[in-house]
């Protein structure tokens, strides 16, 4: 690691391990003040999560914002660590898990996300390290990486980077910056916002890197439960991969400039920037999915929709992919009667036929564009 890159007063000290050096974090809360340009920043940003907060309230069903959410922030978080995989394979995935063997991998990477996820924002545990080493064993489970001590704490040296351009402490003093990590989370009032305070911790969840691998990855998760928890969401509305993925090099030169230069302030900037402009596009998507709502509603009633219809439609907000073949069990009915129905959809101009997809599979359109591809406007 090129020490020359930091300065004398660092958040932190530089140690010497081997032929290298390594960063030991000093336990938050840094010695930092809030600055004043950023309070109408953090003003704002408060303003935009709780307006959707409230917009997330008045959902009539959560599941329509939600399980998006999870999806983008799940294919997101990979992306940031180079697993590649669209909305489509992975809504395809969860349906059919046992398909296309060569990425396979890559898919159930994805889908461990959510399910990570999952766990993290339903357990009854506090954040806590057992809480971190649970997500991270779910994380790994059955996908590369997973002779790599899932929910264990590393025992060996890692760094980041080709390069080593950041090494984090060593593994011996690992508890010595996690033990003051958890009682900081556990900490009913801190010096900083609760929104700011999320921030703080995950860079220094990230600059400990507490695990061989998925350090990334579990961050953000960490992140999503926080900005949940700290900020008194409903549901885990709030979600900021998608931002960082698109900045990466920003995302991770601030992270590296805390450690390097004491740069709090870049970093809180640059969160706080993140969390307006995903907010703002999760209100967004939410408002046109409720749109779509009332137009499929009017669109089903304009071929007779009925009952069962209307529950077709309904799990398509929690997820916009349906085959045939799954529904006579779900809805108690026969082939012919589920293939009926499913013409009926499409006769409605509600779902349309995916090509060169075997089982036949059908989609709709609308919600999926909204839901998974990025949107003007927001």
């Amino acid at each position: 690691m090129d020490v020359t890159r930091f300065i004398s007063e660092l958040p932190g000290e530089l140690i010497r391990i081997s032929d290298d050096w390594a960063f030991v974090p000093a336990p938050l809360p840094p010695k930092w003040h809030f600055p004043q340009r950023l309070w109408p920043l953090l003003a704002e940003a408060r303003q935009e999560v709780g307006t959707l907060n409230g917009v997330g309230r008045t959902l009539p069903n959560p599941a329509i914002l939600l399980r998006p959410l999870e999806d983008r922030e799940a294919i997101t978080s990979s992306r940031l660590e180079g697993t590649y995989v669209t909305p489509q394979e992975l809504l395809l995935f969860e349906m059919e898990p046992t398909v296309a063997e060569d990425r396979r991998s890559d898919w159930k990477e994805v889908a461990n996300y959510r399910k990570a996820l999952h766990v993290g924002t339903t357990s009854d545990l506090p954040i806590s390290l057992r809480l971190i080493r649970r997500v991270h064993e779910v994380l790994l489970s059955g996908v590369r990486g997973r002779e790599r001590a899932p929910g264990q704490f590393r025992r060996v040296q890692v760094a980041i980077g080709s390069t080593r351009r950041f090494v984090p402490p060593p593994s011996e003093r690992l508890l010595e910056c996690l033990d003051p990590l958890e009682k900081y989370m556990h900490a009913e009032t801190n010096a900083y916002d609760p929104l700011v305070d999320c921030f703080l911790i995950h860079y220094q969840f990230e600059a400990i890197h507490p695990f061989v691998d998925g350090n990334g990855r579990v961050g953000r998760l960490l992140l999503a439960i926080m900005l949940q928890q700290r900020c008194g969401l409903a549901k885990p509305w709030l979600y900021l991969s998608d931002y960082f993925e698109r900045y990466r090099e920003e995302y991770l030169q601030h992270l590296f400039n805390v450690s390097a230069r004491a740069d709090w302030e870049s970093w809180i900037d640059f969160c706080l920037h993140g969390t307006l402009t995903q907010a703002r596009d999760t209100i967004a998507r939410c408002d046109r999915l409720l749109k779509i709502k009332d137009e499929y509603a009017f669109r089903l009633a304009s071929v007779g929709g009925s009952l069962r219809l209307g529950q077709i439609v309904e799990s398509l907000f929690q997820s916009p992919y349906v085959r045939v073949a799954d529904l006579p069990q779900r809805l108690n009915v026969t082939y012919p009667t589920a293939r009926a129905d499913i013409n009926r959809l499409v006769q409605a101009g509600i779902l349309s036929e995916l090509p060169n997809v075997s089982p036949k599979t059908f989609y709709a359109r609308e919600i999926f564009n909204v839901a998974y591809e990025d949107i003007e406007g927001s």
